[in-house]
């Protein structure tokens, strides 16, 4: 049961880091004239994170119009789930 508990914990972590990692892309542009958003690995990254994201930016709505925290949330609902899954698993 330790072996999954820590499969599942590393799995939420992963996908939390990927999230973040979502995020902080968003933040920077190393050049102005090209943008690395269009990047197959960018891609696959929005394709994996989004059935989280995009159900909360219908529900969340972005702080003065502009700033999404979707992310945040996915974020706080992401730990709540880890740690109720792994509080179940350790009560077998």
């Amino acid at each position: 049961m330790a072996i999954l508990s820590a499969v599942i914990s590393a799995a939420f972590r992963i996908y939390s880091l990927l999230i973040l990692i979502r995020v902080l892309l968003t933040w920077l542009n190393p050049d102005p004239y090209r943008s690395f958003m269009g990047h197959p690995l960018v891609r696959l990254l929005d394709r994996v994170t989004d059935p989280v994201l995009a159900p909360l930016r219908r529900i969340v709505p972005p702080i003065g119009g502009t700033i999404d925290i979707s992310p945040i949330v996915a974020l706080i609902l992401l730990e709540i789930a880890r740690r109720l899954l792994l509080s179940l698993l350790s009560g077998f």
